[in-house]
């Protein structure tokens, strides 16, 4: 997945992060943990609430993914909901593993895709997560098993641990789980390189 050309490695480090669920400004967005307020309206009317905005962000999304599936001609629930900041939609269907693909790069590039949809709509950068068929969650859930035993292994021979090459998203659980455990880990390297390693304490 490509990120904009001029994202540095501290805005990678702040992706890796601040991502619950990640990747990237409107290609890399969720290391955008505060924007800017938008100006009030001209007319006087009240802005929308942070929760009225990602409510707005998941049925942009949801109606952009409806049209997607129909070209497709794919069948598939669209669930929607606001997870912590960002808004989330999920796809449920009884065989939408091509939209998944390998390692869950299809998945990855169609969230851009659907960011880059309600970019276009509102004019804001958005940190949507996507998931179908529950891959995220069933990815988190064993990445979270794999923190555990880094830092395990981390804390029986004193030495760093480094993983294997991930997203933003999938970083962004390690970091929370091996937080979670009481060490401390770091990303280095550059994407499509880019890892974990966690720090012996």
């Amino acid at each position: 997945m490509s990120a904009d050309a001029d994202t540095s490695e501290t805005v990678q480090d702040q992706i890796a992060l601040d991502e619950t669920g990640s990747n990237d400004p409107v290609a890399d967005g969720d290391g955008d943990v505060s924007a800017a307020p938008s100006e009030a309206p001209a007319d006087g009317a009240a802005r929308p609430s942070r929760l009225e905005q990602l409510e707005q962000e998941g049925d942009i999304a949801a109606d952009y993914l409806e049209e997607l599936l129909d070209i497709a001609d794919l069948d598939g629930d669209l669930d929607m909901d606001v997870e912590g900041d960002r808004a989330a939609v999920s796809i449920v269907g009884a065989d939408l593993q091509q939209l998944v693909g390998r390692n869950g790069e299809v998945l990855e590039a169609l969230q851009e895709l659907t960011r880059l949809a309600v970019y276009r709509e509102t004019g804001d950068r958005s940190r949507l997560m996507l998931d179908i068929s529950g891959f995220r969650a069933e990815r988190r859930t064993k990445l979270v098993e794999l923190a555990n035993e880094t830092v395990a292994r981390a804390r029986e021979t004193g030495e760093p641990q480094s993983l294997d090459p991930m997203t933003p998203f999938e970083r962004k659980v390690v970091h929370d789980a091996v937080a979670e455990a009481g060490l401390i880990s770091e990303s280095e390297g550059v994407e499509p390189r880019r890892r974990v390693v966690v720090l012996p304490a």
